[in-house]
């Protein structure tokens, strides 16, 4: 298959995975994805399967019960038979024996301690590449004080500290959402970097002084200067095909610009879970000289 061809095909694919995320909350048929894509149902099981590494009633359960571990674990005031509903199940005791099935948690266990390692592991599927056309622009951003919960060590417990910020944020009042922004830093690429130096920090944007807490936030500044910005729709999962890496492997070289010594970062415009997954808005900054 030529490179042409190769790039129709995977754009009929994409258009049936950005259908099912923005979907999930219908009765997704294979019939109806077949005539989306203008695949024959005869062979479209196993080309799904070839092409993201599972079959297509599994993919979408999976995204499925991946909006309800999110509403689990950061939505405490939603009911589980309200999530069990959501994620499609008519019961709350079929959804139970299906989450524990797929996570090694019931999801009352889930919601008080999730294990993020083993939710992680059950996303054996693929993640093609679904590149768009990147808008950048040369903006200047003004400095900010945050307030951060650094995370070390494994990316794929990385909702852990997400989850102790968000305990924080709500019982110290002091960086409300949606009046204060939320940050993200990345000081290494979880692609290469060992588990155990992974450095990320989870930053929301304060005014007052921060006094001692036991949550372990602490005070920082993300400095003001120029940054290319660039407009992510979206999962986060794939800001680094969709944004990360062309702008450091296509726009960086092109554009002449020299990179500051400071990490890229992220502004998330909307956040889960209160915002569907395909819907996010995240802004990704790289700081420039």
């Amino acid at each position: 298959m030529n490179d042409t061809k190769a790039r129709a095909y995977a754009a009929r694919f994409n258009r049936v995975l950005d259908y099912i995320e923005s979907h999930l909350n219908d009765s997704l048929s294979v019939e109806q994805l077949c005539r989306l894509a203008n695949f024959s149902k005869f062979h479209f099981h196993r080309q799904f399967a070839e092409y993201t590494g599972t079959n297509v009633f599994r993919y979408i359960q999976l995204l499925r019960f991946k909006r309800a571990a999110f509403l689990l674990a950061f939505d405490p005031g939603m009911r589980i038979i309200d999530i069990a509903l959501d994620a499609g199940f008519e019961n709350p005791e079929s959804f139970s024996r299906a989450f524990k099935h797929n996570f090694g948690q019931s999801p009352s266990q889930f919601r008080h301690h999730p294990d993020w390692e083993t939710w992680h592991s059950a996303y054996h599927f693929k993640t093609p590449e679904r590149r768009t056309d990147m808008q950048v622009e040369i903006v200047h951003f003004a400095s900010t004080k945050i307030a951060v919960f650094e995370h070390r060590g494994a990316p794929n417990r990385l909702n852990e500290s997400v989850g102790m910020f968000i305990t924080w944020r709500k019982e110290s009042g002091l960086s409300p959402v949606p009046r204060n922004r939320t940050f993200g830093i990345a000081y290494d690429n979880p692609d290469t970097t060992e588990e155990d130096k992974f450095r990320f920090d989870i930053c929301g944007e304060i005014t007052a002084d921060l006094p001692a807490n036991a949550h372990g936030v602490i005070s920082k500044f993300i400095p003001s200067g120029r940054c290319a910005r660039v407009r992510h729709h979206g999962s986060h999962a794939r800001l680094g095909e969709s944004c990360i890496y062309p702008l450091y492997r296509e726009w960086l070289p092109q554009s002449g610009e020299e990179l500051r010594d400071f990490p890229l970062y992220f502004h998330y415009l909307n956040l889960l879970p209160d915002t569907p997954e395909h819907e996010l808005i995240t802004d990704v900054y790289l700081p420039l000289k």
